[in-house]
């Protein structure tokens, strides 16, 4: 894991960020990463390992963004493709 340090962005935003299982780990990283620039990250998971349906979770990131809970949105999985076509159905 990187031990990289970032600096603080123009402006701090809320981010809205989930995983399936194949994407904790990038997105654990992630929302270090984004908390020390000084973001608001809503964690909506998945936290661990075991296998998670991806959509549920496309599903609320997709929901934040869409609500303006949240100004943006980031979603991270095995491939990419599911949860991509997943958070696009909102």
């Amino acid at each position: 894991m990187s031990t990289a340090t970032f600096e603080k962005p123009a402006a701090v935003q809320t981010i809205a960020i989930g995983a399936d299982h194949g994407g904790v780990d990038l997105k654990d990283t992630l929302v270090a990463a984004l908390r020390q620039q000084g973001h608001t990250v809503l964690d909506l998971g998945t936290h661990g390992h075991d296998s998670v349906d991806f959509p549920d979770y496309a599903k609320l990131v997709a929901s934040r963004v869409l609500d303006g809970e949240a100004q943006a949105g980031i979603l991270c999985c095995t491939s990419g493709v599911g949860m991509c076509m997943a958070a696009n159905r909102h």
